[in-house]
């Protein structure tokens, strides 16, 4: 059986409400509400994952902490990093969370190598995509209902200097690094890449239920 997957791109937008939103979606789903990716970038924020701990706040400065309720410790999102949020349907799609996790990775490394030539890897042990030992990617979900919100974060042509002030997603002494980092001279737009990753994820996402 084929489930749509509608995807919105929202431009630049507030953490707070967003997040607010993907709750106020998830909550109000019905059975057959259907998979929504938001391809959006935030405002400067640093975001602590619901078990995350105080000490991997380094020293956060003028960038507000949000506490939010997904997996993971903290991060740092800002402008020119594409975040994508899944909303999606685990239970219809006979998803575990452990295959959404590596269905994302994989999208990120296929997009990374196809447009990019960038040997991007995940690690089964720190969930996330890495370039030569430098992450590039993050994600952390929340599932509710039978259902995920939040999802991922690539660093596409943003400023890394505020990871420096934490722990990112609780490693001490993690490099992050970011395409344009990787590719410089690129001309790069998050929302081409958001476009051709929602693309990815949805494709990927049929093959899974065998659409």
């Amino acid at each position: 059986m084929s489930f749509p997957v509608l995807h919105k791109m929202l431009g630049r937008a507030d953490y707070a409400r967003t997040y607010a939103a993907m709750r106020l979606f998830t909550d109000s789903r019905l059975a057959d509400t259907p998979d929504e990716l938001w391809a959006l970038e935030h405002p400067p924020v640093f975001t602590q994952g619901q078990a995350g701990k105080a000490e991997h706040l380094l020293a956060p400065g003028n960038i507000p902490v949000v506490q939010t309720d997904r997996g993971g410790q903290v991060t740092y999102h800002g402008p020119g990093q594409l975040v994508i949020y899944l909303l999606i349907d685990l239970k219809r799609r006979k998803l575990g969370v452990r295959q959404v996790v590596t269905l994302i990775e994989n999208a990120i490394i296929e997009i990374l190598a196809d447009e990019f030539g960038l040997p991007a890897q995940a690690d089964p042990k720190a969930p996330g995509v890495y370039v030569d030992g430098r992450k590039i990617a993050a994600l952390g979900l929340r599932v509710r209902k039978g259902c995920t919100f939040h999802g991922l974060s690539l660093n596409v042509d943003c400023d890394l200097e505020p990871f420096a002030r934490i722990n990112p997603c609780g490693y001490q002494g993690l490099a992050v690094t970011s395409v344009q980092q990787e590719c410089p001279g690129r001309t790069l737009s998050i929302w081409s890449i958001g476009e051709q990753l929602q693309s990815r994820l949805s494709k990927l996402l049929r093959d899974c239920a065998g659409d």
